[in-house]
């Protein structure tokens, strides 16, 4: 038998992109298209607007880059952080999440003026895998870090989660 796989992606645009090739694929963006599986929300402020551990996959292609690290409305909050958590909480155990963003230290991650949260080699590895350096700052999940690679000017991480003991 068939297991039905199920992906959301993040700032998908006018359709969900399906690099999983899952079976069902929905997607968050800050326009509502109910006709494509498209879901308003503004992830700088909202949670994702699904059930804990709905998806097999979470993706995110050009839009990590666009989440601000702090923001202050009216008290301090750290969107990257807070979304991150809502990516663990949203992913199946075992689940996989794709980030595909412009990273330093090519130019396409910091010539666009709303790219504000320049990611590197290292972002995901230091802070939510392994140590957990971004537990200080309020992560709750934890990943692991399954692989990294540059396609252009763009960084490809693949990350599982893990329970918080490091487990699957």
């Amino acid at each position: 038998m068939h297991k039905e796989t199920i992906a959301l992606d993040l700032g998908c645009g006018e359709k969900p992109k399906n690099f999983f090739q899952a079976n069902k694929v929905f997607g968050i963006d800050v326009r509502h298209d109910l006709s494509n599986n498209v879901v308003k929300a503004d992830l700088v402020v909202s949670k994702i607007p699904f059930n804990d551990e709905s998806f097999d996959f979470v993706t995110a292609h050009d839009f990590l880059e666009h989440i601000p690290r702090i923001i202050y409305i009216p008290e301090r909050r750290t969107p990257f952080i807070e979304l991150m958590n809502e990516i663990w909480r949203v992913l199946k155990p075992g689940g996989k999440f794709l980030s595909q963003t412009p990273a330093f230290p090519q130019p396409a991650a910091f010539c666009d003026p709303t790219h504000v949260n320049i990611i590197t080699e290292q972002t995901f590895a230091l802070y939510f895998c392994g140590d957990l350096w971004a537990k200080g700052y309020g992560f709750k999940g934890n990943f692991g870090l399954l692989s990294q690679q540059w396609n252009g000017p763009h960084l490809i991480s693949v990350l599982e989660k893990l329970s918080t003991d490091g487990a699957l």
